[in-house]
């Protein structure tokens, strides 16, 4: 690159440059000006002042270089940038008396020299950023303010509306003009931000839009809850006008707002609850500059798991995987986010012992997240033989070969279907808590967790990317059952406190997220049709019954346990009997013999859970029992 390349570049920083020494040059002569009180000093003295200007402008421009003060935007200039201006400037000018006094011992210089050049700098400087911002403002107001735009409203006057609103107005090709701002906050009303009044509360929104006339209502308040997020949407529904929101103050990277972050308000905002905070101290020690192994680790859940443990350093962190695309996918993610991050990919299947168990002695895990398991539910019914070896005898092998080679803590990705199971996927998750509970009674060295939870909003095979899919399509929407209930939360809320209980186990317990309040299914349709800016004219919902397996609502507690509490709100521990069989037993329960039968392996199950009330598909028995009579024949 040449020379003029660089300097269009960073013309930008180029022009910033200029000023400033331009200011430096000219703040020396006119403080040498004040102090003397004559414009002609410089001829009847004998002190050299090129000299003088030189050394002074120098040491000041590289004090102001050195404060960080071009790395800034003029535009988005705050009073951090002033900070750093200030401290250059004073630094600047401290250091050049130094440097003219061990030059001349400041021969010819008025001390009052020095004070006059530090204002004259501050105010030069600072008032020329200032300005430019000011300018670049009052264009973006005038832009906006032009006949083809859309007039908008931002619910809530606080930060991020203020925010918004100057990233608006710094924007003008968005071709958009806050008209208005909402907010329930009875202090802000009839007061002004920014020259936009603040004319109401959520309530009074309706009004609000038919009086401006406006467009488009911005939801600005990063922190609302789930609940407040609800209300203001059925406001905004009401209004018949588009809608959007900002992301949670907990996905918005240093407290920065901007007109990018935007985006529409989608069913996790409504279901979701509020932020979870977590004892980082006891994660960050069983994590930071230690070996952890994610198994499953292209899951959804694995992978949200996998971008979490980056975020507390670890030593080495190892994903294992047997989808090449899941594992590349991952690989691409993780290298953005974390350049500097240690890390293995290693494609294996759970199934497999010879590859488990070389990984694990491989890279000497020091904890070992198991997130690798079938969990679809209606497939699983067609494939208990698949299920029964991926997630009892998967989870075997990794909790094995984890108590063999040592490995501090295990902790297994449970289901809140494990409990009474009506289907293969629960059963064969509560035969693998029964393995990993089996396991610690007989190996104290290695402490095995087990974490229920329902189920994850946007994971792969949840309902809300079908119904938007099927919305896309023009419907219908379909349903299970018109009461059919499951309990919900964000991948990464699940995945924070995989983390927590991982940290405060002392191995062998079966840990219970808080899941809230189970949500109704067909309420959760509705709230998709509405959020698409549709009725149920537009997209009906058909139920089509529950599926084999499927049943109307789930639970986290098995009979005859009870929960104590841990050191986080959201985290309980289920008080249980564990297993009455030994792994030999459970394993000979298992013993495949290649029967093309499905309900022989629900059988199986049925011996080792008690409690699952297993599908039997009378229909096939019946084809079954011909076909071993043909055989015989």
């Amino acid at each position: 690159m040449t020379i003029r390349d660089k300097i269009i570049k960073h013309r930008k920083r180029v022009v910033a440059m200029t000023h400033d020494v331009f200011w430096c040059v000219l703040s020396v002569i006119l403080s040498f000006i004040l102090s003397y009180g004559d414009i002609f000093f410089f001829s009847n003295r004998k002190f050299s002042f090129a000299s003088i200007l030189i050394i002074a402008c120098s040491i000041q421009f590289f004090c102001l270089n050195f404060s960080g003060l071009y790395k800034g935007m003029w535009r988005f200039s705050s009073t951090h940038d002033l900070l750093n201006l200030i401290r250059g400037v004073t630094a600047g000018v401290a250091l050049s008396a130094l440097g003219v006094f061990l030059f001349n011992r400041l021969d010819g210089v008025p001390r009052s020299f020095f004070i006059i050049d530090w204002l004259i700098l501050i105010v030069s400087l600072g008032g020329g950023r200032l300005g430019y911002r000011i300018l670049r403002e009052y264009l973006g107001v005038r832009a906006s303010n032009g006949d083809l735009v859309t007039r908008s409203i931002i619910v809530g006057a606080g930060a991020a509306g203020e925010q918004l609103v100057r990233d608006i107005r710094r924007t003008p090709n968005l071709g958009t003009r806050v008209v208005a701002f909402v907010d329930d906050d009875l202090e802000k009303r009839n007061k002004t931000l920014h020259k936009v009044s603040i004319v109401g509360g959520v309530s009074d929104l309706r009004q609000v839009v038919k009086e401006f006339k406006a467009t488009r209502v911005y939801i600005a308040i990063p922190s609302a809850t789930s609940r407040q997020v609800d209300r203001i949407v059925k406001s905004c529904r009401d209004t018949g006008v588009e809608f959007k929101t900002l992301p949670h103050t907990k996905d918005i990277l240093f407290g920065k707002v901007s007109v990018s972050q935007l985006r529409e308000v989608e069913p996790e905002d409504l279901l979701g609850r509020d932020q979870v905070e977590l004892d980082k101290t006891s994660i960050k020690e069983m994590v930071s500059n230690e070996v952890i192994m994610v198994t499953g680790a292209g899951g959804s859940i694995g992978s949200e798991l996998c971008r979490q443990i980056a975020s507390f350093s670890p030593k080495k962190l190892i994903f294992f995987e047997m989808g090449e695309f899941n594992l590349y996918q991952l690989e691409q993610n993780i290298k953005e986010k974390f350049p500097n991050l240690a890390y293995e990919l290693c494609i294996g299947d759970v199934r497999d012992r010879e590859s488990v168990e070389s990984a694990i002695k491989r890279f000497s895990p020091n904890v070992i997240f198991h997130a690798a398991a079938y969990k679809h539910v209606p497939l699983m019914e067609n494939n208990p033989k698949e299920a029964i070896r991926t997630n009892i005898y998967g989870t075997k092998n990794v909790a094995e070969f984890a108590a063999k080679y040592n490995v501090d803590r295990f902790v297994l990705i449970s289901t809140d279907k494990a409990v009474r199971p009506t289907n293969v996927m629960g059963a064969t998750k509560r035969v693998a808590e029964m393995v990993c509970q089996e396991i610690q009674t007989e190996n104290r060295q290695t402490k095995f967790m087990l974490v229920r939870f329902g189920n994850v909003l946007g994971s792969s095979g949840s309902v809300i990317p079908l119904f938007k899919k099927q919305i896309k399509m023009g419907g219908p929407i379909t349903v299970t059952h018109p009461e059919v209930t499951r309990f919900f939360m964000s991948i990464p809320e699940a995945c924070q406190l995989v983390l927590q209980a991982g940290a405060i186990g002392k191995g062998g317990e079966v840990f219970l997220l808080d899941m809230g309040k189970s949500v109704k299914i067909a309420h959760l349709a509705k709230q998709m049709i509405s959020l698409h800016g549709l009725t149920e004219d537009d997209i009906k919902i058909e139920f089509t019954g529950l599926r084999p397996g499927e049943k109307l609502y789930e639970e986290l507690l098995l009979a005859g346990e009870d929960v104590l509490p841990t050191i986080h709100p959201l985290l309980k521990i289920a008080k249980h009997q564990g297993s009455h069989l030994r792994i030999n037993e459970i394993m000979s329960h298992l013993e495949d013999n290649d029967s093309d039968n499905l309900n022989t392996y629900k059988l199986k199950l049925k011996k080792l859970v008690e409690d699952y009330d297993c599908f039997i598909d009378k229909e096939r028995e019946v084809k079954a029992v011909v076909k071993d009579v043909e055989s015989l024949q």
